[in-house]
């Protein structure tokens, strides 16, 4: 089904050959569809919320704190070797008394750090790291939704999705960073022109 909807959107008419920049959760499934459907123009952002949310349920509550502080400023650094090697370390001291927690971070690392090998600037990497900007309309839907007792038919169903989404659409606002787009878009261009560095052992790893 996920990958029936991607396809459905390319022939609906998105475009992708100069790259596309998709920012998804930990679910192997939807990797797998961005993969099939958009080959090496995808370059994946895995969010950087739910990877620390996945490390720290493999620790105890004495320990969560501190290692969501370390996780919060290794996301932070701008510059991706610098991330990269934050990462490690605390995968490394973790894995002694908590390997389940190293795994965990250690799965897709790559591409949760997608944001800062591609170079973007502050405002814009934060926003784009993580799966929350979806989130606001999400919830819109969850709260029209809520009220519809008789689904109806499955036409029915879609004109409920549809009029909830157009009700949050009225409440969108531009993601922060929004006016530096140009530089994300040259970054793609380049990704992609060039192949797809960490591809490979992320969808390994996936």
């Amino acid at each position: 089904m996920t990958k029936e909807l991607l396809e459905d959107l390319v022939q609906r008419g998105l475009k992708y050959e100069e790259g596309l920049l998709i920012v998804i959760d930990g679910s192997k499934a939807l990797r797998s569809a961005v993969g099939a459907v958009f080959g090496n123009k995808a370059v994946v952002q895995r969010c950087q919320v739910h990877k620390k949310r996945n490390v720290l349920d493999h620790l105890p509550n004495s320990e969560q704190k501190a290692v969501a502080r370390e996780l919060r400023q290794a996301y932070l650094e701008p510059d991706y070797e610098t991330a990269k090697k934050h990462l490690e370390r605390l995968a490394g001291r973790l894995e002694q008394n908590y390997p389940g927690a190293a795994r965990s971070l250690r799965e897709g690392m790559e591409e949760t750090l997608t944001v800062h090998r591609l170079g973007l600037p502050g405002a814009l990497r934060v926003s784009l790291a993580t799966t929350n900007p979806i989130k606001s309309p999400f919830s819109t839907f969850s709260a029209q939704a809520k009220r519809v007792k008789k689904w109806g038919s499955g036409r029915q169903v879609d004109r409920w999705v549809a009029v909830a989404f157009l009700t949050a659409e009225k409440g969108f606002r531009r993601i922060r960073g929004y006016l530096l787009m140009a530089v994300l878009q040259d970054a793609l261009r380049k990704q992609v022109g060039q192949g797809n560095p960490g591809r490979e052992e992320s969808i390994q790893t996936a």
